[in-house]
Protein backbone atom coordinates (compact mmCIF):
# COMPACT_ATOMS: atom_id res chain seq x y z
CA UNK A 1 0.00 0.00 0.00
CA UNK A 2 1.31 3.44 -0.79
CA UNK A 3 2.01 5.25 2.48
CA UNK A 4 -0.35 8.24 1.61
CA UNK A 5 -3.49 5.29 1.25
CA UNK A 6 -2.44 4.34 4.71
CA UNK A 7 -4.49 6.22 7.19
CA UNK A 8 -2.78 5.13 10.20
CA UNK A 9 0.41 6.42 8.83
CA UNK A 10 2.14 9.64 9.01
CA UNK A 11 2.36 9.94 5.68
CA UNK A 12 -1.42 9.10 5.09
CA UNK A 13 -2.35 11.87 7.63
CA UNK A 14 -0.40 14.27 6.28
CA UNK A 15 -1.51 13.05 2.73
CA UNK A 16 -5.17 13.64 3.46
CA UNK A 17 -4.71 17.26 5.20
CA UNK A 18 -3.28 17.87 1.61
CA UNK A 19 -6.53 16.89 0.22
CA UNK A 20 -8.66 18.96 1.90
CA UNK A 21 -6.05 21.72 2.31
CA UNK A 22 -4.25 22.12 -1.46
CA UNK A 23 -0.86 24.67 -1.17
CA UNK A 24 -0.04 23.78 2.63
CA UNK A 25 3.50 24.32 3.99
CA UNK A 26 5.03 22.21 6.34
CA UNK A 27 4.23 24.36 9.61
CA UNK A 28 0.25 24.32 8.53
CA UNK A 29 0.38 20.47 8.08
CA UNK A 30 2.08 20.18 11.57
CA UNK A 31 -0.66 22.48 13.05
CA UNK A 32 -3.21 19.97 11.06
CA UNK A 33 -2.10 16.71 11.95
CA UNK A 34 -0.63 17.33 15.03
CA UNK A 35 2.83 15.50 13.81
CA UNK A 36 6.33 17.03 15.49
CA UNK A 37 7.64 19.09 12.46
CA UNK A 38 10.34 16.40 11.87
CA UNK A 39 7.56 13.94 11.33
CA UNK A 40 5.92 16.07 8.96
CA UNK A 41 9.01 16.96 6.78
CA UNK A 42 9.80 13.05 6.67
CA UNK A 43 6.46 12.17 5.50
CA UNK A 44 6.67 14.73 2.88
CA UNK A 45 9.82 13.52 1.67
CA UNK A 46 8.47 10.00 1.30
CA UNK A 47 5.34 10.83 -0.44
CA UNK A 48 7.50 13.27 -2.61
CA UNK A 49 9.41 10.00 -3.81
CA UNK A 50 6.87 7.96 -3.96
CA UNK A 51 4.81 10.56 -6.45
CA UNK A 52 1.70 10.92 -4.12
CA UNK A 53 2.49 14.65 -3.64
CA UNK A 54 4.31 17.83 -5.65
CA UNK A 55 5.66 21.22 -4.30
CA UNK A 56 3.21 23.82 -5.51
CA UNK A 57 6.01 26.73 -5.68
CA UNK A 58 9.63 27.21 -7.04
CA UNK A 59 10.72 27.84 -3.56
CA UNK A 60 9.29 24.21 -2.45
CA UNK A 61 7.78 25.79 0.51
CA UNK A 62 4.10 24.48 -0.10
CA UNK A 63 2.78 21.12 -1.38
CA UNK A 64 -0.13 20.08 -3.10
CA UNK A 65 -1.76 16.36 -3.13
CA UNK A 66 -2.37 14.59 -6.44
CA UNK A 67 -5.19 13.49 -7.31
CA UNK A 68 -6.73 10.28 -4.98
CA UNK A 69 -7.72 8.30 -7.60
CA UNK A 70 -3.91 9.20 -9.93
CA UNK A 71 -2.19 7.37 -6.52
CA UNK A 72 -4.66 4.70 -6.48
CA UNK A 73 -3.92 3.51 -9.89
CA UNK A 74 -0.70 3.55 -9.45
CA UNK A 75 -0.47 1.53 -6.48
CA UNK A 76 -2.57 -0.83 -8.78
CA UNK A 77 0.06 -0.50 -11.68
CA UNK A 78 2.80 -1.28 -8.81
CA UNK A 79 1.33 -4.34 -7.63
CA UNK A 80 0.77 -5.83 -10.70
CA UNK A 81 4.15 -5.51 -11.75
CA UNK A 82 4.65 -7.47 -8.65
CA UNK A 83 1.99 -9.94 -9.28
CA UNK A 84 3.94 -10.66 -12.80
CA UNK A 85 7.25 -10.68 -11.62
CA UNK A 86 5.71 -13.51 -8.95
CA UNK A 87 3.70 -15.46 -11.87
CA UNK A 88 7.32 -15.43 -13.78
CA UNK A 89 9.00 -16.76 -10.87
CA UNK A 90 6.14 -19.42 -10.00
CA UNK A 91 6.27 -20.48 -13.68
CA UNK A 92 10.19 -21.01 -13.44
CA UNK A 93 9.98 -22.62 -10.47
CA UNK A 94 7.12 -25.36 -11.80
CA UNK A 95 9.75 -25.92 -14.72
CA UNK A 96 12.45 -26.60 -11.82
CA UNK A 97 10.01 -28.77 -10.10
CA UNK A 98 9.18 -30.99 -13.11
CA UNK A 99 13.06 -31.34 -14.05
CA UNK A 100 13.80 -32.20 -10.79
CA UNK A 101 11.83 -34.98 -10.83
CA UNK A 102 12.53 -36.92 -13.93
CA UNK A 103 15.63 -38.69 -14.98
CA UNK A 104 15.85 -37.11 -18.54
CA UNK A 105 15.32 -33.83 -17.29
CA UNK A 106 18.17 -31.19 -17.58
CA UNK A 107 18.67 -27.80 -16.04
CA UNK A 108 22.10 -26.53 -16.59
CA UNK A 109 22.27 -24.13 -14.29
CA UNK A 110 20.89 -26.36 -11.36
CA UNK A 111 22.94 -29.01 -8.94
CA UNK A 112 21.10 -30.96 -6.53
CA UNK A 113 22.75 -31.80 -3.03
CA UNK A 114 21.02 -34.58 -0.88
CA UNK A 115 23.82 -34.74 1.75
CA UNK A 116 23.63 -32.34 4.57
CA UNK A 117 26.94 -31.93 5.53
CA UNK A 118 28.11 -30.67 1.99
CA UNK A 119 24.76 -28.54 1.97
CA UNK A 120 26.16 -26.51 4.90
CA UNK A 121 30.07 -26.32 3.66
CA UNK A 122 27.95 -24.83 0.46
CA UNK A 123 26.14 -22.04 2.61
CA UNK A 124 29.41 -21.32 3.89
CA UNK A 125 31.08 -20.88 0.43
CA UNK A 126 28.49 -19.34 -0.88
CA UNK A 127 29.11 -16.31 2.14
CA UNK A 128 32.68 -16.36 1.89
CA UNK A 129 32.67 -15.59 -1.74
CA UNK A 130 30.17 -12.84 -1.87
CA UNK A 131 31.27 -9.76 -2.51
CA UNK A 132 28.79 -7.25 -2.32
CA UNK A 133 25.46 -8.65 -0.51
CA UNK A 134 24.06 -11.68 1.17
CA UNK A 135 20.00 -11.94 1.42
CA UNK A 136 18.33 -14.59 3.36
CA UNK A 137 14.61 -16.54 3.46
CA UNK A 138 15.27 -18.10 7.16
CA UNK A 139 12.65 -20.49 8.04
CA UNK A 140 12.55 -24.32 8.64
CA UNK A 141 14.16 -26.96 8.10
CA UNK A 142 17.02 -26.44 10.18
CA UNK A 143 19.60 -29.41 9.63
CA UNK A 144 22.53 -27.89 11.32
CA UNK A 145 23.94 -28.43 14.96
CA UNK A 146 24.45 -25.78 18.06
CA UNK A 147 27.84 -25.59 17.36
CA UNK A 148 27.33 -25.43 13.63
CA UNK A 149 24.97 -21.62 13.80
CA UNK A 150 27.59 -20.39 16.68
CA UNK A 151 30.14 -21.27 13.79
CA UNK A 152 27.38 -18.94 11.39
CA UNK A 153 27.22 -16.21 13.64
CA UNK A 154 31.24 -15.52 13.83
CA UNK A 155 31.19 -16.14 10.17
CA UNK A 156 28.37 -13.62 10.01
CA UNK A 157 30.06 -10.80 11.71
CA UNK A 158 33.39 -11.33 9.99
CA UNK A 159 31.50 -10.98 6.28
CA UNK A 160 29.68 -7.74 7.55
CA UNK A 161 32.85 -6.43 9.12
CA UNK A 162 34.42 -6.86 5.36
CA UNK A 163 31.60 -4.84 3.85
CA UNK A 164 29.00 -7.52 2.91
CA UNK A 165 25.52 -6.46 3.59
CA UNK A 166 22.77 -9.10 5.14
CA UNK A 167 19.26 -8.64 4.39
CA UNK A 168 17.46 -11.17 6.16
CA UNK A 169 13.36 -11.94 6.28
CA UNK A 170 12.61 -14.29 9.25
CA UNK A 171 9.47 -16.64 9.32
CA UNK A 172 7.21 -14.90 11.87
CA UNK A 173 7.57 -17.41 14.63
CA UNK A 174 11.25 -16.90 14.97
CA UNK A 175 10.74 -14.60 17.79
CA UNK A 176 9.54 -17.76 19.66
CA UNK A 177 12.10 -20.49 18.32
CA UNK A 178 14.99 -21.33 20.81
CA UNK A 179 17.86 -21.44 18.69
CA UNK A 180 16.36 -18.77 15.94
CA UNK A 181 15.00 -15.98 18.30
CA UNK A 182 18.57 -15.29 20.05
CA UNK A 183 20.39 -15.78 16.70
CA UNK A 184 18.20 -13.30 15.20
CA UNK A 185 18.72 -10.56 17.87
CA UNK A 186 22.66 -10.66 18.51
CA UNK A 187 22.83 -10.55 14.12
CA UNK A 188 20.30 -7.44 13.88
CA UNK A 189 22.48 -5.64 16.88
CA UNK A 190 25.47 -6.45 14.95
CA UNK A 191 24.09 -4.66 11.51
CA UNK A 192 21.88 -7.09 9.94
CA UNK A 193 18.69 -5.46 8.19
CA UNK A 194 15.81 -7.96 9.10
CA UNK A 195 12.65 -8.18 8.83
CA UNK A 196 9.53 -10.79 9.45
CA UNK A 197 6.29 -12.20 7.30
CA UNK A 198 4.29 -14.33 7.98
CA UNK A 199 4.22 -16.84 5.70
CA UNK A 200 7.12 -17.46 3.81
CA UNK A 201 7.44 -20.11 0.31
CA UNK A 202 10.89 -21.46 1.14
CA UNK A 203 14.61 -21.10 2.68
CA UNK A 204 16.73 -19.26 0.45
CA UNK A 205 19.73 -17.87 0.51
CA UNK A 206 21.41 -15.64 -2.57
CA UNK A 207 25.08 -14.90 -2.46
CA UNK A 208 25.36 -11.05 -4.33
CA UNK A 209 24.11 -12.76 -8.13
CA UNK A 210 26.15 -15.57 -8.42
CA UNK A 211 24.67 -18.14 -6.15
CA UNK A 212 21.42 -19.55 -4.48
CA UNK A 213 20.88 -22.06 -2.68
CA UNK A 214 16.90 -23.72 -1.99
CA UNK A 215 16.45 -25.93 0.82
CA UNK A 216 13.23 -28.43 0.99
CA UNK A 217 12.34 -31.26 2.83
CA UNK A 218 13.01 -34.86 1.35
CA UNK A 219 9.91 -35.68 -0.15
CA UNK A 220 10.21 -39.60 0.28
CA UNK A 221 12.59 -39.98 3.57
CA UNK A 222 13.95 -38.05 6.25
CA UNK A 223 16.32 -35.34 6.12
CA UNK A 224 15.77 -31.85 3.17
CA UNK A 225 17.55 -31.67 -0.90
CA UNK A 226 19.42 -28.10 -1.78
CA UNK A 227 19.27 -26.81 -4.92
CA UNK A 228 22.07 -25.18 -6.30
CA UNK A 229 21.16 -22.72 -8.49
CA UNK A 230 23.63 -20.81 -10.61
CA UNK A 231 23.20 -17.12 -12.75
CA UNK A 232 20.46 -18.03 -14.88
CA UNK A 233 16.89 -17.32 -15.66
CA UNK A 234 15.70 -19.11 -11.94
CA UNK A 235 18.21 -16.78 -9.76
CA UNK A 236 16.65 -14.07 -11.25
CA UNK A 237 13.62 -15.33 -10.47
CA UNK A 238 14.32 -15.94 -7.19
CA UNK A 239 15.94 -12.79 -6.63
CA UNK A 240 12.68 -11.04 -7.53
CA UNK A 241 10.71 -13.13 -5.24
CA UNK A 242 13.48 -12.69 -2.55
CA UNK A 243 12.60 -8.32 -3.16
CA UNK A 244 8.75 -8.71 -3.38
CA UNK A 245 8.93 -10.33 -0.26
CA UNK A 246 11.44 -7.82 1.42
CA UNK A 247 9.02 -5.34 0.72
CA UNK A 248 6.20 -7.12 1.80
CA UNK A 249 7.98 -7.98 4.92
CA UNK A 250 7.82 -5.60 8.55
CA UNK A 251 10.95 -3.86 9.92
CA UNK A 252 12.41 -5.76 12.91
CA UNK A 253 14.58 -3.87 15.31
CA UNK A 254 17.36 -5.23 17.74
CA UNK A 255 15.45 -4.01 20.55
CA UNK A 256 11.85 -5.65 19.49
CA UNK A 257 13.63 -9.08 18.81
CA UNK A 258 13.53 -9.79 23.26
CA UNK A 259 12.01 -5.99 24.68
CA UNK A 260 8.82 -5.98 26.70
CA UNK A 261 6.61 -2.46 27.50
CA UNK A 262 4.95 -1.76 30.48
CA UNK A 263 1.24 -1.04 30.83
CA UNK A 264 1.11 2.58 29.63
CA UNK A 265 3.20 1.88 26.46
CA UNK A 266 0.84 -1.09 25.88
CA UNK A 267 -2.01 1.26 25.91
CA UNK A 268 -0.41 3.64 24.27
CA UNK A 269 0.53 1.15 21.24
CA UNK A 270 -3.36 -0.32 21.72
CA UNK A 271 -4.59 3.35 20.68
CA UNK A 272 -2.04 4.02 18.34
CA UNK A 273 -3.78 0.71 16.57
CA UNK A 274 -7.48 1.84 16.33
CA UNK A 275 -6.07 4.86 14.98
CA UNK A 276 -5.96 7.44 17.24
CA UNK A 277 -3.97 10.63 17.37
CA UNK A 278 -1.49 11.30 19.61
CA UNK A 279 -3.99 14.41 21.15
CA UNK A 280 -6.81 11.69 21.23
CA UNK A 281 -4.11 9.25 23.30
CA UNK A 282 -2.78 12.19 25.44
CA UNK A 283 -6.41 12.91 26.45
CA UNK A 284 -7.40 9.15 26.93
CA UNK A 285 -4.48 8.50 28.94
CA UNK A 286 -4.36 11.48 30.95
CA UNK A 287 -0.67 12.69 29.65
CA UNK A 288 1.18 15.38 28.10
CA UNK A 289 1.10 15.50 24.14
CA UNK A 290 4.52 15.83 24.20
CA UNK A 291 4.99 12.64 26.34
CA UNK A 292 2.68 10.78 23.68
CA UNK A 293 4.52 12.00 20.85
CA UNK A 294 8.32 11.13 22.63
CA UNK A 295 6.94 7.20 23.63
CA UNK A 296 5.16 6.92 20.11
CA UNK A 297 8.54 7.81 18.57
CA UNK A 298 9.78 5.50 20.69
CA UNK A 299 7.86 2.86 20.02
CA UNK A 300 8.12 2.97 16.61
CA UNK A 301 11.94 3.26 16.84
CA UNK A 302 12.21 0.11 19.35
CA UNK A 303 10.02 -1.93 17.03
CA UNK A 304 12.11 -0.93 13.86
CA UNK A 305 8.42 0.24 12.58
CA UNK A 306 8.24 3.83 10.23
CA UNK A 307 4.44 3.98 10.21
CA UNK A 308 1.58 3.90 12.62
CA UNK A 309 0.41 0.71 11.14
CA UNK A 310 3.67 -1.41 11.01
CA UNK A 311 4.28 -0.59 15.15
CA UNK A 312 1.02 -2.02 15.92
CA UNK A 313 1.53 -4.91 13.59
CA UNK A 314 4.65 -6.10 15.22
CA UNK A 315 3.47 -5.19 18.42
CA UNK A 316 0.30 -7.86 17.69
CA UNK A 317 3.32 -10.57 16.45
CA UNK A 318 5.05 -9.90 20.02
CA UNK A 319 1.78 -10.18 21.90
CA UNK A 320 2.09 -7.12 23.08
CA UNK A 321 -1.50 -5.87 22.39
Amino acid sequence: MSDALDPDSDGGRVYRALVGHPRAAADALTDRTGLSGAAVRAALDRLAAEGSIVTADQTGRTWEALPPAQVVDAVLHRDALRHADLRCAGAELERLYHFARTEEGRYGALEVVEDTARLLAAVRQLQQAARHRVRVIDMPPYVGSAEHYLRQEVLQRERMAAGVGYRTVYYEAAFADPVVGPNMARMIEAGEQARTLAELPMKLVIGDDDLAIVTLDADHRPGVVALLIRPSGLLRALSNVFEILWKLAVPVSAAGTAAQIDGRDRRILSLMASGATDDAIARRLGLGRRTVVRRVAALQAGLGATTRFQAGVQAARRGWL
